[in-house]
């Protein structure tokens, strides 16, 4: 029998603006919606694509502690971005945040997002251990 989707909103991040959710968990991967770096508590989007970076990076880490996984466990992350010449401070933020535990990674330049928006970031991941009744 098939495992069935988990699904998860996760609280103190910006709800999800449209008919999506934060994360599904399927057969003990971690699939996440992609995060912007916007400051939970106002709503404001940091000045530039390092501290925008951070941001969005802290609400995947909040996504993958809910559904059961973390920066260590994660197998391939998509970086979107609004030019190709800021990839040295988005790569440096997500060296920060990774360390050692390099995920494959794919980076798009020439995103046009909202105003102010510089990055966003999704993300692939294993769960750390099986949930119980999974395969």
């Amino acid at each position: 029998m098939a495992e069935e989707l988990q699904r998860f909103v996760v609280p103190g991040i910006r709800p999800p603006a449209g008919a999506y959710v934060h994360a599904v968990v399927h057969d003990g991967i971690v699939y996440c919606a992609g995060q912007i770096g916007f400051d939970p508590s106002t709503g404001v989007v940091p000045e530039g694509v390092g501290p925008q970076t951070r941001q969005a990076l802290s609400h995947l880490a909040a996504v993958l502690a809910a559904a059961g996984s973390d920066f260590d466990h994660v197998i391939k992350a998509t970086v979107y971005t609004r030019d190709a010449g800021m990839f040295s401070e988005m790569d440096a933020a997500f060296a920060e945040a990774f360390g050692a535990a390099r995920p494959a990674r794919t980076t798009i330049p020439g995103i046009d997002f909202r105003p102010g928006v510089d990055v966003e970031i999704d993300l692939i991941a294993a769960l750390r251990s099986p949930r119980p009744g999974s395969h």
